[in-house]
């Protein structure tokens, strides 16, 4: 790789012309090559390659008096204005709580903000990306919409790009092709079960990557919100509940009971939203936008249920605490987040089906 590096940069050669760009073609061609197959034995040695053409093909940054203050002492984080900015912005807070990054290494750093920026409302999260951005190219990193960590779902979508130059993170973003690749049918009459089916096994996904996930799912753990990274056995139930809810659902829906599909799409709504953070997700934030796709389809099945004949009735319980305790029982509370008294996020739906009434549950801010 030296004497690779070393012709690169030999001014005014076509050899050095002709290196790049076989470079480039070579990073194309096989960067395409992963993207149609996912699950090929050497998908991990082709990232690494890729990286690593792609540090060849980065310029070497500018080490000129009026550029010093740009480039991070050895050992130090490059990114460190950023990560000072971040930890020091009073209304990331509000919606974040208490926090400080600790990321060890700029690809670290890069990726620990951007998960937290999917937890704040869209206008705040996208004026973070932009920042994040600039103080990102003052040291010489630009965004890489190519290296990306692939996500099944069922749409394609950047969520965050990832950096080259002076630094290397990688991005991620979801994937069609590698849901489809995870065996998953596209062929129900709706599309709801797909889309379900995206969700669910992003939210698998998520629990390995985000440290910050919790779960407050009642029948794996009913008194608190516990944490799936520092208690691994309680993430292992989380996830065989929330598979065995999706197998469930799988099976009301091709029994043609409109009744069970319901009240499976329920439980299996109220695991999707047990997954939180502390304090949990603004509503009009990205996780919270992500996870109401599940309540969409939930309020659909429930009308296609009304249309059949049954007297149905679906409640997402927000507002004032005081006014929907009636409606919800083991309810959560927290001292962080939202509004005192209201509210913070509805675990599962009150729902009443043919005069039987099944109490919600939520997480809300106490008082003090």
């Amino acid at each position: 790789m030296q004497q690779l590096r070393q012709l690169l940069a030999v001014q005014n050669s076509e050899l050095s012309k002709i290196l790049k760009f076989s470079l480039y073609g070579l990073e194309a061609t096989l960067s395409k090559a992963r993207a149609e197959f996912p699950l090929d034995p050497g998908v991990e040695l082709c990232e690494e390659l890729l990286q690593e053409i792609s540090n060849l093909l980065q310029p070497q940054p500018d080490s000129s008096p009026e550029n010093a203050m740009d480039i991070s002492p050895p050992g130090e984080l490059k990114l460190i204005h950023l990560q000072s900015a971040f930890n020091a912005d009073p209304e990331l807070s509000v919606y974040l709580g208490n926090f400080s990054l600790q990321s060890q290494t700029d690809a670290q750093l890069w990726q620990e903000i951007h998960r937290k920026l999917l937890r704040v409302p869209e206008h705040l999260a996208t004026a973070w990306r932009q920042r994040a951005l600039d103080l990102a190219e003052k040291v010489g990193a630009v965004a890489d919409n190519l290296h990306l960590h692939q996500l099944p779902f069922s749409r394609d979508e950047i969520i965050y790009p990832g950096l080259k130059g002076t630094v290397q993170a990688r991005g991620l973003c979801l994937s069609e092709k590698t849901l489809l690749n995870h065996g998953v049918n596209s062929t129900d009459e709706y599309g709801y079960l797909y889309c379900l089916a995206g969700l669910v096994h992003l939210l698998l996904k998520f629990t390995e990557l985000d440290p910050d996930l919790h779960h407050a799912l009642k029948s794996v753990f009913s008194f608190d919100i516990v944490p799936l990274h520092s208690q691994p056995e309680q993430r292992t139930q989380y996830i065989n509940t929330l598979s065995d809810r999706w197998h469930r659902l799988q099976e009301a829906e091709s029994n043609s009971d409109d009744l069970l599909s319901l009240r499976a799409w329920i439980d299996m709504d109220e695991a999707i939203h047990s997954l939180v953070f502390i304090p949990p997700v603004e509503r009009y934030s990205w996780w919270g936008n992500l996870q109401q796709e599940s309540r969409r389809i939930l309020i659909k099945m429930a009308q296609k249920a009304i249309n059949m004949g049954h007297d149905v009735r679906i409640r997402q319980l927000s507002g004032l605490y005081a006014d929907i305790c009636t409606f919800s029982k083991d309810d959560l509370q927290l001292n962080c987040g939202g509004v005192p008294g209201e509210v913070l996020t509805c675990l599962r739906v009150y729902a009443r089906i043919n005069q039987e009434a099944t109490p919600g549950r939520v997480i809300f801010r106490s008082l003090r």
